[in-house]
């Protein structure tokens, strides 16, 4: 079972995310998106953008793209009550865009922030169980979502990619906060 194992504040400056937007239409039959980022892994689409962010000065302190900054993200909301499911990177806010890609900029805001462990193969890092999960965690700490605010899924290469000794990787999850 994944269990939140730190939880923290992060200032986000504004920023443009750069990827694909899907919906509830776009979701495979177990009823997630796994075989959307199966596509894009198979399309080499995050090809292009890592390209581009390592292009774009990044946070770093010598203008360096950093971990975060190379992370894939999966970024989630309700417009007018539909959901939106966005695949991509985040980049500096005016980035000029791919062709064959879109983009939603996203406010400056600050973001509650859980490490989620547990197995990627399972399932247990992703959907409702997760959200509340971490929702849970950052509610403890007094804080509360914003009113139509983003959360995501920020997969971080050295947190995401590498299994500890039972097979767990971190997920941090994101939820954008009332300011």
């Amino acid at each position: 079972m994944a269990e939140v194992i730190e939880v923290y504040k992060e200032s986000f400056p504004a920023l443009r995310l750069i990827g694909k937007r899907y919906t509830d239409e776009d979701r495979g039959p177990e009823g997630g998106f796994a075989d959307v980022w199966k596509r894009w892994f198979a399309n080499n689409d995050f090809d292009v953008l890592e390209q581009l962010r390592r292009a774009v000065p990044g946070r770093g302190p010598d203008g360096s793209v950093t971990e975060d900054e190379l992370s894939h993200v999966a970024y989630m909301r309700f417009v007018d009550g539909v959901f939106e499911y966005w695949v991509g990177m985040l980049f500096p806010e005016g980035t000029e865009v791919p062709e064959g890609y879109s983009y939603v900029d996203v406010r400056p805001a600050d973001v509650g922030i859980c490490f989620l462990r547990g197995r990627d193969e399972t399932g247990e890092l992703y959907g409702p169980e997760a959200f509340e999960l971490c929702l849970a965690a950052i509610q403890k700490r007094g804080w509360h979502m914003a009113e139509g605010g983003w959360c995501f899924e920020r997969y971080h290469p050295s947190r995401f990619d590498t299994e500890d000794e039972d097979g767990n990787v971190i997920l941090d999850f994101g939820i954008e906060l009332k300011g």
